[in-house]
């Protein structure tokens, strides 16, 4: 069975934190799980600390300042990569993903892809509760994004997937520009470039009923300019190493007239 680290990243979850823990060990008992919570001023803390006190496979990571969703991750999986975890899993606190289907999305993981996405925009996948106005923001950032950047992904926003800590290595963690949700397409964005895999699973994604969402203008801002600056970053090298090929074609043809 693959050694599996399952990180949550949190900011005032105690209206969701505890049903998501026993969620979690009720279908991933095996699983070890790190809570990593950017300064909430509610009862995320306590909650975790008391499933921490009876279940040794829990802990806290306590960080004093809102850090960010893609600096808790980053967090979580540099825990997996030191301490030789096979698996790294990304969810939500706030009960969006069901932990019903972790099972079949870790299965799929063992096959040996690099990783493993829990898509709400693939037959059999759906999304629950949202309003017209951000289910159609979702899927016209996650064609944006397949546009600009060539991924033939159809949920490059999803925050419910599962890592090989191998993939990890090879996209490398350093450098991450991404702070929002953006994260999710920038991880996406690594793992293509490198050639590795990537598999969509169908999952229903469920708006929360409890708790305030964390998006906010910013985010949705910070992604679209960083897939924007990507996307235009990948054209001009492609310029360049089309101009760089025509150069030397031209030069060795030169050469083969003069000799």
């Amino acid at each position: 069975m693959s050694k599996t680290l399952i990180v949550v990243p949190t900011h005032n979850e105690g209206e969701n934190i505890a049903e998501l823990l026993d969620g979690l060990h009720a279908h991933v008992p095996h699983a070890d799980v790190v809570v990593v919570d950017d300064a909430s001023t509610d009862a995320t803390r306590s909650l975790v600390r008391a499933a921490a006190a009876t279940r040794p496979n829990v802990r806290l990571v306590e960080r004093e300042e809102r850090l960010g969703l893609g600096s808790a991750y980053v967090h979580g999986f540099g825990l997996a990569l030191d301490e030789g975890h096979d698996l790294v899993v990304e969810i939500d606190a706030d009960l969006s993903h069901d932990p019903a289907d972790l099972p079949a999305m870790l299965t799929v993981a063992d096959l040996g892809y690099g990783v493993v996405i829990g898509s709400r925009y693939v037959p059999g996948g759906s999304v629950v509760g949202w309003p017209r106005h951000r289910l159609w923001l979702s899927r016209w950032g996650n064609r944006y994004a397949a546009i600009m950047l060539g991924l033939a992904i159809n949920d490059a926003t999803a925050g419910y997937r599962v890592y090989r800590t191998d993939t990890l290595r090879a996209i490398s963690l350093d450098g991450i520009q991404a702070g929002g949700y953006g994260f999710q397409v920038e991880m996406t964005y690594r793992t293509v470039r490198k050639g590795l895999s990537v598999v969509e699973v169908p999952i229903q994604f469920r708006d929360r009923v409890a708790g305030s969402s964390k998006m906010h203008r910013g985010i949705v801002l910070e992604a679209f300019t960083l897939v924007t600056y990507w996307g235009l970053a990948d054209l001009f090298s492609l310029r360049r190493r089309r101009r760089a090929y025509r150069e030397a074609a031209a030069t060795t043809a030169a050469q083969s007239t003069s000799s």
